[in-house]
């Protein structure tokens, strides 16, 4: 009988130069990605396939623009697929035509999971990319509105060696793969105000400024929960040793723990209390007050619609008196009739 050990070895670059560092998506790319997918899949369980364009430099990819790509899947086949390569060419020449500095840095997909075609889709944007030493990113641009993170995530492609080792032959297997890469959200100065005056026109006036305060802070305080859940599974997998100790991970650990301040001092526990009093008197009066007001606003309503204890105001005095001049004409003619 023969044993089989089955490992995988990562490859690592030939040279740094070909290292995706991080990926920076700007939010004209989200809006066109969004903008996509309610066009085209909104309601279904589609995806939607575009280009990402922009510059790198020293590995930092800036995705700075996009274009929808027509794309069709088959549900029940995931190897049968299609992309529009000559509206793909076409729309990359015009691009050219509007600002040659932005070329092909990768491609998009409302995912939200890593698909079978997305190697596939690789190998066609590769041959967009040109003589660039930077592969081009996979970047998952997810477009559910209940995401609490940031909605990308980048990947870059990397090759795996699947090696079998045998008591009679050795044979290497070289095997494509997504690894993850960070992504980030940037904007320039101009897409900052942009985006602030997007937001001011699709604000909800029904909710106040506080609601919404307290719902971002909500969300904030979710996500930090999830990442803090996130580092114990890691620490307690380690524990088990079903994952290797990464010692960059662990430093990172150590260095936010290092931050965190000490809360038992009894001058930062005054200093709280002080600060909490301070806030919950600030919001009695404010309750107070918005219910003094609300009372005078009510109290004037009544007294200007004639609802105040049955008394009648000028303006149900007014009324009556109109209603009296024209109920007089109306009983003049009926006497002129009996006569």
């Amino acid at each position: 009988m023969t044993s089989m050990d089955t490992e995988t070895v990562v490859i690592p670059p030939k040279s740094t130069t070909n290292e995706v560092i991080d990926v920076t998506v700007h939010p004209l790319v989200l809006l066109s990605a969004a903008d996509h997918y309610h066009r085209v899949a909104r309601g279904t369980r589609k995806r939607v396939v575009g280009i990402l364009l922009g510059q790198v430099f020293k590995g930092r990819v800036d995705a700075t623009n996009s274009f929808a790509v027509p794309f069709e899947e088959d549900s029940k086949n995931p190897a049968v697929f299609y992309l529009d390569h000559n509206y793909l060419e076409n729309m990359l020449a015009m691009f050219r035509k509007v600002n040659a500095k932005e070329r092909v840095v990768g491609f998009y997909s409302t995912g939200p999971q890593i698909r079978p075609n997305d190697l596939r889709i690789y190998d066609i944007v590769k041959r967009f990319v040109g003589t660039s030493l930077i592969p081009p990113v996979f970047c998952i641009i997810d477009v559910r509105p209940d995401r609490p993170s940031i909605p990308t995530t980048a990947y870059q492609v990397v090759e795996q060696v699947s090696s079998s080792n045998t008591t009679t032959n050795s044979q290497d297997q070289v095997q494509l793969t997504f690894a993850h890469v960070p992504s980030l959200i940037g904007a320039m100065e101009a897409e900052e105000v942009g985006v602030e005056h997007l937001l001011r026109d699709i604000n909800d006036p029904t909710v106040s400024t506080v609601a919404s305060l307290i719902k971002a802070k909500m969300a904030g305080l979710d996500t930090l929960t999830e990442k803090l859940v996130e580092c114990k599974d890691y620490l307690d997998s380690c524990i088990a040793g079903d994952k290797t100790v990464n010692q960059d991970i662990l430093a990172n650990m150590q260095t936010i723990f290092n931050l965190l301040p000490n809360l038992n001092t009894d001058e930062l526990v005054k200093s709280m209390l002080i600060k909490t009093n301070d806030m919950q008197m600030a919001i009695y009066l404010a309750s107070l007050i918005r219910t003094v007001i609300a009372l005078h606003d009510l109290v004037n309503n009544k007294i200007l619609y004639g609802e105040e204890d049955g008394i009648p105001t000028e303006k149900k005095i007014v009324q009556e008196e109109k209603k009296q001049e024209t109920t007089e004409p109306t009983n003049k003619k009926d006497t002129t009739k009996k006569e």
